[in-house]
């Protein structure tokens, strides 16, 4: 999180490290934490590559090809018609792997682009008659987020209720690590 970055362009981004390459690769260098020896290490289009998984999983693994913006479009696009705008103009980012920097801008960006072509399309399907409101999307950094995901989980397990819901050791030890796949709260985890 600290040495990478979300870039706005890929295709740029490739083409300013090749015209300047010293300029954009950086060396980082540490203490290894068993040995105690230092080291180095020579990071050039990884600083961008590595978020850009997120954006363009299909670089990683071709059987996921679905961009993080549209899983978050998907998700709101569920829910029920009279909350989609308010969830639109509400996005929080949460847990270390959105603390990339601009990756807030770059997700918002990129939502916002499905949103509006969904808004175009259905313009045109009218045939012009019908003029969509534009829809605002905001996505939202905050002072816990780098934590938001372990403080949520803390908060969940210092319930009462979340006791109810936990399987037993009796009953792990019976079924197994199998009895993770389903929650009560949440139905089956395939």
């Amino acid at each position: 999180e600290r040495y990478s970055y979300i870039c706005p362009d890929i295709a740029k981004e490739f083409a300013k490290y090749d015209q300047e390459p010293s300029k954009w690769m950086k060396r980082y260098e540490g203490i290894n934490a068993i040995t105690q020896q230092p080291f180095g290490v020579d990071v050039g289009y990884e600083r961008f590559l590595g978020p850009e998984i997120f954006f363009h999983p299909e670089f990683a693994n071709p059987d996921f090809m679905v961009p993080i913006s549209e899983i978050v479009d998907t998700c709101i696009q569920s829910c029920p018609i009279d909350v989609r705008r308010p969830l639109y103009k509400n996005i929080v980012l949460s847990g270390g792997s959105t603390m990339f920097r601009d990756f807030g801008r770059r997700l918002q960006r990129d939502i916002k682009r499905v949103v509006d072509a969904r808004l175009k399309l259905s313009e045109s399907l009218s045939g012009g008659r019908i003029k969509p409101k534009p829809i605002e999307v905001q996505v939202i950094s905050h002072h816990m987020q780098r934590y938001a995901v372990w403080f949520g989980g803390s908060l969940l397990g210092s319930t009462p209720e979340f006791y109810q819901v936990c399987p037993t050791k009796a009953a792990y030890e019976e079924y197994g690590p199998s009895i993770c796949r389903h929650n009560p709260v949440f139905g089956a985890m395939t």
